[in-house]
């Protein structure tokens, strides 16, 4: 559009711009939904959201989503609405929705196990940490799972890196023969310790918060069903250079999760990382796991934010 066509008789292109500028600001304050504070909950008004008959189309990246991040919506609203999508997986949710899954003819993209903040780093939790894992390998094999989640723990003190580190992988190759047998690998993710101000934001004291590091404990462990969980959200907090790091360790990742940094909003264009080049190039490393939506929705319409990012990386 040219703007020049809309000037009133003697003024400036720049006069005219300072003037919408201000007639904005106005028009925020006479109307809180346009202020500041409301932009984090409102649609950016650039963006097209898919109608709700969208599918999937080139379906080279298969989409799961983190079930978790779309509470209180009823898990069964978000199985039928993944489902109309055309999306073959979901995680991140109760395990009394498999047989709903199964039903749809899709699966649980990963399968927890114990929770991040006791993990093998503290050998006092390895009794534990097994036995969950174990169970979760259970439940991957009924279901078609590929993987099972698992954690470091938190740093504790007392215990040095050294001693963390072969706690972690002593823990681990307990459990690996029993994953190898099922045809289940052990998915171990990255989390950054950086962000503070949320609960699931980040994870200040987590010990596997470097990614490179995390790729040395997976590699001691010596099984190819001993995989990484790279988060592109976390990966890009804590250590950054994304396509470098995809193809640097492409034989080892067996899951991704996505969400828009630094908010862990929506991957739209207010957020630093550019997602469709970085799908691009997991296609191109020959990646055939999942890929998991696990942003926070901020927009009013949820299952909206949820096609866009859908689309989005639909490459």
């Amino acid at each position: 559009m040219d703007d020049q066509k809309h000037l009133l008789p003697g003024m400036s292109r720049r006069g005219f711009l300072a003037g919408s500028a201000i007639a904005c600001a106005g028009a925020a304050v006479a109307n809180p939904a346009l202020s500041a504070d409301a932009e984090s909950t409102n649609t950016p008004p650039h963006v097209e959201i898919p109608p709700e008959d969208y599918r999937i189309q080139n379906g080279r990246i298969r989409q799961s989503v983190m079930g978790w991040c779309f509470k209180p919506m009823p898990t069964e609203e978000l199985i039928e609405a993944c489902h109309r999508m055309g999306m073959p997986a979901m995680e991140g949710i109760n395990a009394k929705f498999y047989p709903k899954l199964r039903e749809k003819k899709m699966v649980p993209a990963i399968v927890g196990s114990h929770g991040l903040k006791k993990g093998p780093v503290n050998s006092d939790h390895h009794a534990m940490c097994i036995e969950k894992m174990r169970e979760g390998i259970d439940k991957a094999a009924e279901f078609g799972s590929p993987g099972v989640i698992v954690f470091t723990g938190m740093r504790e003190e007392g215990i040095s890196d050294e001693q963390a580190d072969r706690n972690c992988v002593e823990c681990w190759k307990k459990v690996i023969p029993y994953a190898e047998e099922k045809k289940v690998n052990l998915v171990l993710e990255h989390l950054n310790s950086r962000d503070d101000t949320h609960p699931m934001k980040g994870h200040p004291g987590y010990y596997g918060d470097d990614v490179d590091h995390c790729v040395e404990l997976i590699r001691k462990v010596d099984s190819p069903r001993m995989k990484l969980l790279f988060d592109i959200y976390h990966v890009q907090i804590m250590n950054g250079d994304v396509i470098r790091r995809i193809r640097q360790y492409k034989d080892v990742i067996g899951h991704y999760h996505t969400a828009g940094v630094p908010g862990r909003g929506e991957l739209d264009d207010t957020q630093e990382v550019n997602f469709p080049p970085i799908l691009r190039e997991i296609v191109a490393t020959g990646y055939t796991g999942f890929v998991a939506q696990e942003f926070i929705p901020t927009w009013p319409d949820k299952l909206g934010a949820l096609r866009h990012a859908v689309r989005l990386c639909d490459v």
